[in-house]
């Protein structure tokens, strides 16, 4: 199944209203920031979406609405995984019905499977919905965690599974992906600094949180690293160093939605247990935003 989007792929955030309600016009305007600069594909309803308190029918919403706003200008990967294996499914197929282009699918959390009872998830998805699924493997969030073995048996196996997205925070983990997989099989960071190196070793992108914030440099951050740019890979890395690791000073996505308020797409409110930082990391993190003159 052809599947070929590499580069900067933002997960974008989900901003709400005071009340609580999706903030319909404000997705609107983040929407259109990045179809105006450069970034490759987007991911609604991921983790930096807010998703696990998102109820079904605004998860269909935000996909539905993400996809008729990019109307075919850039790929829209829809977050469709569930500790439920039949929910997967079921998500997952209504991300196909409702256009999305690929679905992202993450190892069930909290169940803590075996890589057997991982790899018969990802089978039972990928048999049941015929859209191209991105494997998430993010271990210190889901508890349980895909290895470099399951992830190319899997991709060997299914002709649409297509990718994954690698928030281990191992490079190994890319190198044994990289080395194994077939042909045609994509590899992204989930991990914005490791992104750069994973590519010069062969990865393909970058699911991204800053991404959020640095559309253009971050796409050509991606687009360097991926095609061997040594020395402008070296000056855009250093130069948002900083800026990734503050990213994830408190828990993603509170820094980047803090920021985006302050550069006024958003409103500063997140769904509980989510809440705002704390004054004295806000204020790191707002330093390094004037210092970049983002603020």
């Amino acid at each position: 199944m052809a599947f070929t989007l590499k580069g900067s792929i933002v997960a974008i955030v989900t901003p709400f209203h005071e009340s609580g309600e999706i903030d319909w016009d404000a997705f609107d305007k983040l929407i259109d920031f990045h179809l105006n600069n450069n970034t490759d594909g987007i991911v609604v309803c991921g983790t930096t979406g807010e998703t696990p308190t998102l109820t079904d029918e605004e998860d269909e919403a935000l996909v539905a609405r993400a996809v008729k706003l990019i109307n075919g200008k850039i790929p829209v990967i829809a977050g469709s995984g569930s500790n439920c294996t039949q929910t997967a499914i079921e998500k997952t197929q209504k991300a196909k019905e409702l256009g999305a282009d690929a679905a992202l699918v993450v190892v069930p959390y909290y169940n803590k499977p075996t890589q057997k009872g991982i790899y018969e998830h990802f089978k039972a998805v990928a048999e049941a919905v015929d859209i191209p699924i991105v494997l998430y493997n993010v271990p210190s969030r889901t508890g349980a965690g895909l290895t470099p073995e399951t992830v190319v048996k899997l991709a060997q196996d299914f002709e649409n599974i297509v990718a994954v997205k690698e928030a281990a925070g191992i490079i190994s983990y890319f190198t044994e992906i990289i080395a194994s997989a077939p042909k045609g099989f994509l590899v992204y960071s989930g991990d914005d600094f490791l992104s750069a190196s994973a590519n010069m070793l062969g990865a393909d992108g970058c699911i991204s949180v800053v991404a959020n914030i640095i559309p253009v440099d971050f796409h050509k951050l991606m687009d360097a690293s991926i095609n061997g740019d040594v020395a402008t890979t070296k000056d855009l890395f250093y130069k948002y160093q900083k800026l990734m690791d503050l990213c994830f000073i408190e828990s993603n996505p509170i820094p980047v939605k803090t920021a985006l308020a302050e550069m006024g797409f958003m409103k500063e409110v997140f769904r509980g247990p989510l809440c705002t930082m704390e004054e004295d990391n806000r204020q790191k993190l707002l330093d390094e935003l004037k210092s970049l003159s983002i603020l």
